[in-house]
């Protein structure tokens, strides 16, 4: 055996003792060889005897009948090999159909012609129909049919709804009843408000100042605390509720979608936590912040500080007749 480089090893079955020089194992042909030349006594064979000559001269037999088979595999390799054609880089043109091929081999046209027209599905009783002009078979200027929505269908994507269901709640007779009424005398009110978006805010708190006037607040039991933006809006109201010198607060405050999702955060936060701040205290706090898509939509919204300021009144006022009743 060899590793290629001529040195003879030994297998692991046959170590040799410590001292002792390795042997490399010989063939049995080898061996019986070796002991014919060594017994006609020459002195030429006598190198023979030397395991590391024997192991030697095997390993240069095992790799020139190595290089042998390689040779011969190669030429038979080589013999059978295609010759190749010479790469010109341009594409192989595709093998051109037979006439009888080219018959059989249906056109684009003819095919889009011979699928079978999509007959149209029949139309369901209340159905709404609809016909759109300008569609292929349709001569310029045909009359075009009105869509006709079935009673009680729900509106379609992008229709107009109305925002608010109209009507006043009714409660029946003969129940014990607790309600308020938008006053102010004798109220004192707080009024947290955001300087961001200060043109939108600006309106929304003379509309609630507004509103305050006409309900009989008088201007020195009103309370402004202007804050950063809407997040620090429950955070105020919260501490001006925890002085009981209020008898509701007003949050003000405008938040307008951008391009990140700063928008969701700050008007979800602003909501949850004035509601908190209600909660927490027992002092009615009224929402009023206006959740824009865009800063064009707060022209038709500014009434909304005036609502907040009836909406606390209100609030203020059936609490008051809550104490009253618990107290009798």
């Amino acid at each position: 055996m060899s590793d290629g480089y001529d040195t003879p090893r030994w297998d692991d079955d046959e170590v040799p003792e410590l001292g002792a020089p390795p042997s490399p194992p010989a063939s049995e042909e080898a061996a019986a060889e070796d002991a014919e030349r060594l017994s006609t006594g020459s002195p030429a064979d006598a190198v023979l005897d030397d395991p590391w000559e024997r192991a030697a001269r095997e390993t240069r037999a095992a790799e020139a009948s190595d290089a042998e088979d390689v040779d011969r595999s190669s030429e038979n390799v080589l013999a059978s090999w295609p010759a190749s054609a010479p790469d010109t880089g341009a594409p192989e043109a595709p093998a051109p159909l037979s006439d009888a091929a080219a018959e059989e081999r249906p056109s684009v046209s003819e095919g889009w012609s011979s699928m079978p027209p999509s007959s149209p599905p029949a139309e369901e009783a209340g159905a709404s129909t609809m016909v759109a002009a300008g569609l292929a078979g349709e001569p310029e200027g045909a009359s075009v049919e009105a869509a006709v929505i079935p009673e009680g269908a729900p509106p379609e994507l992008g229709s107009t709804t109305a925002e608010h269901a109209p009507g006043e709640l009714l409660v029946p007779p003969g129940f014990p009843l607790l309600e308020g009424v938008p006053r102010g005398e004798r109220r004192a009110v707080g009024i947290v408000v955001s300087r961001f978006n200060g043109d939108v805010t600006t309106k929304l708190l003379d509309g609630a100042l507004a509103e305050l006037a006409d309900r009989g607040v008088a201007s020195e039991a009103i309370t402004v605390m202007p804050v950063p933006g809407a997040f620090e809006l429950p955070l105020a109201a919260m501490a001006l509720a925890k002085t009981r010198r209020f008898s509701c607060i007003v949050a003000l405050g405008c938040v307008i979608r951008g391009d990140t999702p700063h928008f969701e955060y700050v008007a979800s936060e602003a909501a949850s936590g004035v509601q908190l701040a209600a909660i927490e205290t027992g002092v009615p706090v009224a929402f009023g912040v206006l959740t824009l898509d865009s800063a064009d939509q707060a022209a038709a919204r500014l009434d909304k500080g005036a609502e907040a300021v009836r909406t606390a009144l209100e609030m203020a006022d059936v609490f008051a007749n809550l104490r009253a009743a618990a107290a009798r």
